[in-house]
């Protein structure tokens, strides 16, 4: 089995198959984009917003219990609130 071929197997046992995830990912993401206020955030905000629902597709296709998930929303939560406050990483 290649490198890739490796990579690509242990992501799908712990995150499910792709082709799931990236359906609840892309359906997580265009409510996001239809929303009224869309266009008025920052780019660091929709990318942020972007970011967590590809990690919360990852949760909801595969280990819940996977804490790297949950530390990176909190983490792209967080990057959006020190830049609001001045604090741009």
């Amino acid at each position: 089995m290649s490198d890739i071929q490796e990579t690509i197997k242990e992501r799908g046992d712990r995150y499910g198959k792709f082709k799931d995830g990236a359906m609840i990912m892309q359906s997580l993401k265009a409510v996001m984009h239809q929303s009224p206020q869309w266009g008025n955030l920052t780019p660091s905000q929709r990318e942020s917003l972007e970011m967590m629902q590809h990690k919360i597709g990852r949760i909801l296709n595969g280990d819940p219990n996977y804490d790297d998930n949950w530390r990176d929303i909190a983490g792209y939560a967080t990057l959006v609130l020190d830049e609001l406050n001045g604090d741009i990483k």
